[in-house]
C-alpha cells in the first residue's frame, strides 16, 4: 500500500494534457517566455524520468537573454568555417537563430559507458526528459518545440558550449508564445502500429 497519497492519484486532466500536446514552430514563436521559477518547474519536471541506476545521465544549459545573442555568435564563427563563402544572408540566419524563442534549453545526453547501464537506456532517459518538459511548458500554456539542426553536431559549436568527451545534444527545446494559432496535423493510425504478440 502506498503511504503516500500524493504519489499514486488519479489524474484524468492529465490525459487531456498528454492528448492535447503538439509542437509549436520556434520561427514563429515571441515572448515573454517562461519565468526564472517556471523554467525552474520545467528542469524539475525533466529531471523526473525513468532513469536507469539513478545516474542522472543529462544535464541542462539555458539560453536566454544575452546568452542568445553569444549563442548566435557562436555560430556564425561555426558556419564560417565550414561555409566560408556563406550569404548575409545566410549568415544573418545564424547569428539570429536563438533569437527565434525568448528561452532555449539544450538537454545534454552523457551517457557513460563501460557500466552496467546500456548507453541505450541512459540515452532514451535523455530523450524522456525533453519529452517531460515539453509537456510542463505545455501545462503551463507556453508552446515547445524539441529540434536539435546542424549545430547540435557541429564540433566547434559542441567545443564552444561546454561539451565533454561523450556528451551529445540531446535537443534543443525552444520554448516561447505562439505567434499564430498551432493547427492540429495528421497523427499516425494506432491499428498500423499495434500488433498483438
Amino acid at each position: 500500500m502506498n503511504d503516500n497519497p500524493s504519489l499514486n492519484r488519479p489524474a484524468p486532466q492529465t490525459l487531456d494534457l498528454l492528448l492535447s500536446r503538439r509542437s509549436g514552430s520556434a520561427k514563429t514563436m515571441s515572448g515573454p517566455g517562461p519565468d526564472g521559477e517556471e523554467l525552474r518547474t520545467i528542469l524539475a519536471a525533466g529531471a523526473r524520468v525513468p532513469d536507469h541506476g539513478k545516474l542522472a545521465p543529462w544535464r541542462f544549459i539555458v539560453f536566454e537573454g544575452e546568452g542568445r545573442e553569444r549563442m548566435g555568435e557562436v555560430l556564425v564563427k561555426a558556419l564560417a568555417a565550414s561555409e566560408p563563402n556563406a550569404s548575409p544572408a545566410r549568415v544573418e540566419q545564424e547569428r539570429t537563430r536563438f533569437l527565434r524563442a525568448p528561452l532555449i534549453v539544450a538537454v545534454i545526453s552523457s551517457a557513460r559507458e563501460l557500466i552496467p547501464i546500456p548507453v541505450w537506456e541512459q540515452e532514451l532517459s535523455a530523450g524522456a526528459v525533453c519529452q517531460n518538459m515539453l509537456l510542463a511548458a505545455h501545462a503551463m500554456g507556453y508552446v515547445g518545440q524539441w529540434v536539435s539542426e546542424w549545430c547540435a553536431y557541429d564540433p566547434f559549436v559542441k567545443n564552444a558550449i561546454g561539451l565533454k568527451a561523450g556528451e551529445r545534444v540531446a535537443g534543443y527545446l525552444y520554448f516561447g508564445q505562439p505567434a499564430e494559432p498551432l493547427e492540429e496535423r495528421p497523427r499516425p493510425s494506432l491499428e498500423a502500429l499495434v500488433t498483438r504478440f
